[in-house]
């Protein structure tokens, strides 16, 4: 009983961010002049530039972050080998091997 009560709460949350994102782009609509180097400049709505560089932080975020995770990755690989050529005959059956090699 408590879940559908739950989605439509969900659902008026997310009605209710979505009026404000559009109140906040309505009030950011002005045209803006972003100055870049040698005298260069680009004018775009406000809104627009927000989210440019928001989008290029997430990516930077996410290219950083899959980095620091294939470093993890390969050193857990590393690590697993190093202990199975020292263990010699014995067999150890780790569920993970399968994400480390």
């Amino acid at each position: 009983m408590r879940k559908p009560l739950m989605r439509y709460l969900f659902r008026l949350f997310e009605l209710l961010v979505l009026v404000l994102l559009i109140a906040v782009t309505v009030q950011n609509s002005a045209v803006v002049e972003f100055k870049l180097f040698f005298g260069q400049s680009w004018q775009a709505p406000l809104i627009l530039l927000l989210l440019i560089f928001f989008v290029a932080g997430a990516l930077i975020g996410l290219v950083a972050t899959f980095a620091y995770s294939l470093r993890v990755r390969r050193e857990l690989s590393q690590l697993k080998k190093e202990l199975r050529s020292r263990q010699g005959s014995k067999v150890v059956v780790d569920p993970s091997d399968a994400l480390a090699d």
